[in-house]
């Protein structure tokens, strides 16, 4: 009987209180029963993320429509004043632009003194060719030749400056715009009229993009959303800021406010001139404003990816506030254009699966990618492009995050390339 009862607790040892009848529980029946609670509790997880997801997407989304009215569009208009108003065009190798751009200024419905000065900044292309051939039949055009570039200076600021010191001393309007814009008759006449009638100091207008190559469609549209998703352009819009946005493709300047800044001379060495030149009228108490001027001007920055990466790769550091913001911001873009994809995926797998709860998540994950989706879609359409490119767009924003870490890369080095120059 004593050995019995040893077997019979030998027995038991590690299977607990069986009763007479019943199979002891081993460890795998233990994992067998906790599995329901692991699954219950990674589809809660599924849910929480898919709502978040909305949450995120919502956010964005309400970012983007408050933001559509931010840059008030130039309206058609004809000052009753007409100052004098000299437009100066900085161009490096643009013999396949100047004709167009020039052809825009010339055709200007201004009744006050207007000129052009061109400032052929050490093409050595054809350039300067074709913008004699346009002032051999019009008085109003002058070509000038930029001087040797300073060092740690900038050649588009130098070609500027040079403009500068080419215009008559008693004209009131200096308006720089680049080569490879496309300006309508009315351009001038509205810019000045709009400027006079806001008493602003600094005018900026932001073009209407034509988008020809496959590379131009794929990242430009998703470079203008991230910069309207991370800039408040309302708050930096307003007097009270501090901060500033414009475009050198096109800036009607006051001439009194420009001098007294010190003009392009001020922001000899930075890539973004434009940004900095803005701001520096901002702090001096200044008027400063940037406006959609889609009506009137137009522009192919880019012809495809040959132009487009080191000419974006050039600035986008600076233009996204510095090189930790740029990579942090280009990381979240890349994050979230994926999470399009990868959310609602990992919701319908879990569901087919047999969670209820992840079948729940399906929906709010599914709108989420949806409304990111048709965002795009619109974006898409604005830009004039097939609707098919805004479902590339979480490969766009890959491309972007390549680019950012190389414009990031570049500026650490001191490397930063353009139209063969290299800029700290």
């Amino acid at each position: 009987m004593s050995r019995n009862l040893v077997g019979s607790r030998r027995r038991g040892i590690g299977t607990g209180d069986a009763k007479p009848g019943e199979r002891a529980a081993s460890p795998a029946d233990s994992a067998v029963a906790r599995k329901p609670a692991v699954e219950k509790k990674r589809a809660g997880v599924y849910l929480i993320l898919s709502l978040f997801w909305l949450v995120i997407v919502a956010y964005l989304l309400g970012r983007a429509f408050r933001q559509r009215g931010a840059l008030e569009r130039l309206s058609k208009g004809f000052p009753k004043e007409t100052p004098p108003v000299f437009v100066i065009v900085p161009a490096r190798n643009e013999g396949h632009n100047i004709a167009l751009c020039l052809k825009g200024l010339l055709s200007q419905h201004y009744n006050g003194h207007f000129g052009i000065v061109v400032v052929d900044d050490e093409s050595t292309d054809d350039t300067a060719e074709k913008v004699r051939a346009f002032a051999d039949t019009d008085r109003r055009l002058s070509l000038v030749r930029a001087p040797a570039l300073p060092p740690d200076w900038v050649g588009k600021v130098n070609a500027c400056c040079a403009g500068v010191a080419a215009v008559p001393a008693d004209v009131e309007w200096l308006c720089f715009m680049d080569a490879d814009m496309r300006a309508d008759p009315p351009l001038i006449a509205s810019a000045v009229n709009a400027a006079l009638r806001e008493k602003l100091d600094f005018l900026s207008l932001a073009p209407r993009h034509e988008l020809g190559s496959f590379a131009e469609r794929l990242i430009l549209p998703c470079g203008l959303y991230l910069l309207g998703f991370s800039q408040d352009l309302n708050q930096v819009q307003s007097r009270d800021c501090d901060d500033a946005i414009a475009t050198g493709q096109f800036m009607l300047l006051r001439r009194e406010a420009y001098d007294a800044v010190g003009g392009h001379a001020a922001v000899s060495s930075a890539i973004s001139e434009d940004g900095e030149l803005a701001r520096l009228f901002k702090r001096r108490g200044y008027h400063v404003i940037m406006k959609d001027g889609s009506a009137f001007l137009s522009t192919r920055m880019y012809t495809g990816w040959r132009t487009l990466w080191p000419g974006v790769a050039k600035n986008l550091s600076d233009m996204l506030g510095g090189p930790s913001r740029t990579l942090l911001k280009a990381a979240l873009a890349l994050v979230l254009a994926w999470a399009v994809l990868v959310i609602p995926t990992m919701d319908i797998a879990a569901c087919a699966n047999g969670s209820h709860d992840a079948c729940v998540a399906v929906a709010p994950a599914v709108l989420g990618s949806a409304a990111a989706v048709a965002l795009h879609i619109f974006g898409a359409a604005h830009f004039g492009i097939p609707a098919w490119y805004g479902l590339l767009f979480p490969i766009g924003y890959g491309a972007g995050a390549m680019l950012a870490l190389d414009s990031v890369w570049s500026k650490w080095l001191g490397r930063r390339r353009w139209k063969g120059r290299i800029y700290k």
